[in-house]
Parts: C-alpha cells; sequence; structure tokens
C-alpha cells in the first residue's frame, strides 16, 4: 500500500505531496514513511512523513 499524504494551509490549499511507502522501522516496527522537497512561498523544504502502527513491533522471547 502507498499512501499520499497532502500538506495544506489553513485555507485548505494544497501546499505540497508526500508519497509514503510501506516500511520496517529499524527498530522492528511497521508502518510507512515518505520524505520529500516541496516548495511553499517560492522557499524550497525538506519534509518527511511517518506514520508507526501501535503495537507493530515483535515482542521479544
Amino acid at each position: 500500500m502507498i499512501i499520499d499524504a497532502l500538506l495544506k494551509n489553513e485555507d485548505g490549499q494544497t501546499l505540497g505531496k508526500l508519497v509514503a511507502n510501506e516500511k520496517t522501522f529499524a527498530s522492528g516496527s511497521r508502518g510507512f514513511f515518505g520524505q520529500g522537497k516541496i516548495e511553499i512561498d517560492g522557499k524550497r523544504y525538506q519534509a518527511q512523513v511517518q506514520l508507526v502502527e501501535i503495537g507493530s513491533k515483535e515482542q521479544k522471547k
């Protein structure tokens, strides 16, 4: 699955979009992660989005 994360201002205008792909993090947790560059009012920014599924980390035995 892929998630599109839209960044909007307070007026609802879309400022940018990041695509988050499924990921297994180094901690063992699962979720989604995406990063990219967006432009807002002529300035460029690096941005990232991270979603971590609560309880997804495998418990040690």
